[in-house]
């Protein structure tokens, strides 16, 4: 049985706030409610291998103390720059 787009973005948005270290709940949980909707088919499928990692791993990576693999670059490069933002205090 194929899951369905709505499903899919439920389960991910629940694997999203729910890891293992709450700090990237806190990366990953806003990211996922604001932008999976509107990520491609591939994106998504990047996105779903990137929650089967470890948060030992994620950590590290998205916040650039150590190198990730090549295949997440770009996504975690946006998923660190969108946590980022979100916690610059506007004057």
């Amino acid at each position: 049985m194929t899951e369905t787009r709505e499903a899919r973005l439920k389960r991910m948005k629940m694997r999203s706030w729910r890891r293992g270290i709450k700090e990237m709940d806190l990366i990953l949980g806003p990211y996922a409610d604001a932008c999976l909707p509107e990520l491609d088919a591939a994106t998504l499928d990047l996105y779903d291998q990137l929650l089967e990692e470890n948060d030992q791993d994620l950590y590290p990576w998205v916040s650039g103390a150590q190198p990730c693999p090549p295949k997440y670059l770009d996504l975690l490069s946006v998923i660190g720059q969108f946590a980022r933002e979100r916690h610059i205090t506007k004057t």
